[in-house]
């Protein structure tokens, strides 16, 4: 099947680094392996942040142009069996997609939408209400993040349309990594002169405002509660508020600022790791957690809703109530319990790479989609 794939808040080849992008190009990755041409539809990003009103006009004014252009050219060769889009909300709604899968007649999908019923009257209100458009639409609706479904379910008259799919990776390279684990440990040992007998935890996150800015800053609140607790916190990540975020820590000699870091070496650190440590503010369900767990470590993470879907609590990792007057204590009380028992951390950490193989490897995902999309058709 020719599937032409759309991602309006951000291309999946954009130059700054994401879940989202990453999750994008993984669905493409994943519809490919189930034996489909897939193509980028459109480059054309529709965000607006600001709800400015004079600036979604004109995305929308592009949006027809890019529309009609993609009209004009597509002719037996090139016509889709099939248009699917990837994460559209009242910031990012999804202009192409609808107006050329009802002129092409095809099955459109979509994959992560989300539906905010009190933005139907403010300055995203035009965008809102072609979220609801799309949606009515589609012959299938996927959700990845449980918080999504009740407002989506409640505009959707047909139940039957929605598909729950969890979130994915390749599992492949966590698990190689984790297969050569004393090797990753004798490596980042060596080159940040890190003491082996310690225990290592890991964090993997951009440094930039909104939400990873507040999940730093409960975790700088962590580190200063375990203050008396020897350990090697590893930070993997960079971005606009690197200052600011190394600043929210202080001179603490434990932490280690790794900077940008290339996949490889994030499995590699992972691998090392005896925890990986996350606060999740607002996380949708975080791939960094998915990937630490691939590489058979453990998690403490705060609860958010999507977070719980892929941290097995008490089994892959421990997961605190997303409460943020006492998360940072919970954290950290749940850090010392598993710093203090290194079987239960081995056997979480075997879990987890269990865990992420059996229900959040692209194979099994691959095969879901396909059945989603082959039903659509």
């Amino acid at each position: 099947m020719n599937i032409a794939f759309y991602a309006p808040l951000k291309p999946p080849y954009h130059p700054i680094p994401s879940g989202d992008r990453r999750m994008a190009r993984l669905l493409m990755q994943a519809l490919r392996r189930a034996g489909h041409d897939v193509t980028l539809a459109s480059r054309l990003r529709s965000y607006d942040g600001s709800g400015d009103i004079r600036r979604q006009d004109r995305i929308r004014r592009r949006a027809d142009q890019v529309a009609q252009s993609y009209l004009d050219h597509a002719d037996d060769h090139t016509k889709p069996d099939l248009w699917f889009t990837y994460h559209l909300y009242h910031k990012a709604p999804d202009l192409l997609g609808p107006r050329i899968a009802r002129a092409l007649s095809v099955p459109y999908v979509v994959a992560e939408a989300s539906f905010a019923p009190k933005q139907a009257g403010g300055p995203w209100r035009n965008s809102h209400a072609e979220v609801e458009t799309a949606l009515r639409q589609a012959a299938r609706i996927i959700t990845l993040n449980p918080d999504d479904d009740p407002c989506v379910r409640a505009i959707v008259k047909d139940g039957d349309r929605l598909t729950a799919l969890a979130p994915f990776i390749d599992t492949r390279d966590a698990r190689a990594a984790a297969r050569t684990r004393q090797d990753h440990r004798a490596a980042f040992a060596k080159e940040y002169n890190l003491e082996p007998t310690r225990p290592w935890i890991a964090v993997v996150a951009m440094l930039r405002h909104g939400d990873k800015f507040d999940s730093y800053k409960i975790l700088a609140r962590i580190v200063s509660l375990l203050e008396e607790t020897p350990f090697h916190l590893l930070i993997a990540g960079d971005g606009p508020a690197r200052d600011e975020i190394v600043a929210l820590f202080g001179d603490d000699s434990r932490i280690h600022w790794l900077g940008a870091t290339p996949p490889a070496t994030v499995n590699a650190l992972n691998a090392a790791a005896d925890l990986f440590v996350w606060p999740a503010i607002r996380e949708a369900y975080g791939m960094a957690l998915l990937e630490a767990q691939a590489a058979g470590t453990p998690v403490i993470a705060g609860g958010a809703p999507g977070v719980r879907q892929i941290v097995a609590h008490d089994e892959t990792g421990l997961i605190a109530p997303m409460n943020l007057a006492t998360l940072a204590n919970d954290m950290a009380r749940d850090i010392r319990v598993l710093l203090s028992n290194p079987d239960r951390r081995r056997d979480m950490g075997r879990a987890a790479l269990a865990h992420t193989q059996s229900h959040h490897d692209i194979d099994g995902a691959s095969r879901q989609l396909n059945q989603i999309i082959m039903e659509a058709a």
